[in-house]
C-alpha cells in the first residue's frame, strides 16, 4: 500500500533553491517544457505510413508541422500551469515548476503563451486551412481540458488521448495523405493507455492526498485504473496485430510481412507497464521514453523495421 506523500504548500513568493534564482528567460524555457516535445513525433506517422518519407517537400511540411505543434503544446503547458498553479503548489513534484514556485511571474507566462499561440496558429495557416483547423481544434480541446473536462471522470483521460490523436491527424493533413481509420484506432488506444498510466502514477504518488490535490483524482483508484489499463492494453495490441495482417494493409504497402513488427509493440507496452508498476514511472511519458534506454531502442527499431518493410517490400 502506497504511503501518503506530503509536501509543504509553496507560496507564490516562496524561495525554492535552484528555482527562484534562475533568470526569467531560463524559467520560461523550462516552463514551455521542450523535453515534452517528443510527444509531437506523432505528426510524422502520416509521412511514414502515407508512403511519402522520401519526398523532400513532404518531409519539409512534416517538419514544419512538428515545429508548429511544439509551439502549440508549449503554449498549452504555460496555460495549464497558470490555471493549476495553486494546486501544483501542493504537489511534491509540480511545486518546483517555475509558475507554481513563483520564479516565473504569471503576467510573463500569460504573455508568452498568447504570443506563442498566435505565432504558431499563423504558421499553421501557412500549411493550409485544413491543417490550421486541426491546430485550432487542438488548442480548443486543450482549453476545454484545462477547464471543465479535467473535472469529469473518464472524460478527462479521453480528452488527454484526443490531444495525441489530433497530432497524428495534423501530420496526415500536413503531407496531404488520407487519414486511415487504423491510424485513428491505434493512436486513440495507445494514447488512452498512456493517459491511464499517467493517472495511476499521480494517484500512487499522492496516495491519500490525491483528492485534495485535484478532486477528480478521488474518483479513481489504482485497482480501477489497472482494470482500464488491462482492457486498453489488450485492445491496443489486438488492433495493431489485425492492422498488420489485414488484406487492406497488405495491398496498400505491397507486403505480407508487416506482421514481423508485432514483437516491438508487445515488448514496448509490457516494458512500459513494468516501469509503471515496478519503477513508479508513467508520470511523464515523454521523460520515460527518453530516459529508459530499452524502451527508446524498441521504438527506434520498430520505426526502422516499419520503414524497411514498407519502402522495400519483401
Amino acid at each position: 500500500m502506497a504511503r501518503s506523500t506530503s509536501s509543504p504548500v509553496v507560496m507564490p513568493d516562496a524561495s525554492i533553491p535552484g528555482v527562484s534564482g534562475r533568470r526569467v528567460a531560463l524559467n520560461l524555457l523550462i516552463a514551455i517544457r521542450p523535453g515534452q516535445w517528443s510527444k509531437n513525433l506523432l505528426v510524422f506517422a502520416g509521412l511514414l505510413f502515407g508512403m511519402r518519407l522520401f519526398e523532400a517537400s513532404a518531409v519539409l511540411r512534416a517538419l514544419a508541422a512538428f515545429g508548429i505543434f511544439c509551439g502549440l503544446s508549449s503554449a498549452v503547458y504555460l496555460g495549464n500551469d497558470i490555471v493549476d498553479r495553486d494546486s501544483d503548489r501542493r504537489h511534491p513534484l509540480k511545486a518546483m515548476r517555475p509558475i507554481a514556485s513563483g520564479a516565473l511571474p504569471v503576467s510573463i507566462a500569460l504573455g508568452a503563451a498568447a504570443t506563442i499561440g498566435a505565432v504558431t496558429i499563423a504558421a499553421a495557416a501557412g500549411l493550409g486551412w485544413r491543417f490550421a483547423t486541426v491546430a485550432v481544434g487542438y488548442l480548443a480541446l486543450q482549453a476545454l481540458y484545462s477547464g471543465p473536462l479535467k473535472q469529469i471522470v473518464i472524460i478527462d483521460v479521453l480528452t488527454l488521448s484526443g490531444g495525441f490523436v489530433l497530432r497524428a491527424v495534423a501530420g496526415a493533413v500536413a503531407v496531404d495523405v488520407g487519414i486511415s481509420h487504423w491510424l485513428l484506432v491505434c493512436t486513440t488506444l495507445l494514447a488512452l493507455f498512456v493517459a491511464l498510466a499517467k493517472r495511476r502514477h499521480e494517484i500512487v504518488l499522492l496516495a491519500d492526498d490525491a483528492a485534495s490535490h485535484r478532486r477528480i483524482l478521488g474518483e479513481y483508484s489504482p485497482y480501477l485504473l489497472d482494470q482500464m489499463i488491462a482492457v486498453v492494453t489488450a485492445s491496443t495490441l489486438i488492433a495493431y496485430i489485425v492492422y498488420t495482417v489485414s488484406p487492406e494493409t497488405q495491398q496498400k504497402f505491397g507486403t505480407e510481412w508487416l506482421g514481423l513488427t508485432i514483437p516491438f509493440p508487445l515488448y514496448g507496452i509490457f516494458r512500459y507497464l513494468y516501469l509503471v508498476h515496478r519503477r513508479a514511472g508513467g508520470g511523464s511519458p515523454a521523460d520515460l521514453l527518453l530516459t529508459d534506454r530499452p524502451l527508446l531502442i524498441c521504438v527506434a527499431l520498430w520505426a526502422l523495421a516499419v520503414a524497411i518493410l514498407i519502402y522495400r517490400p519483401l
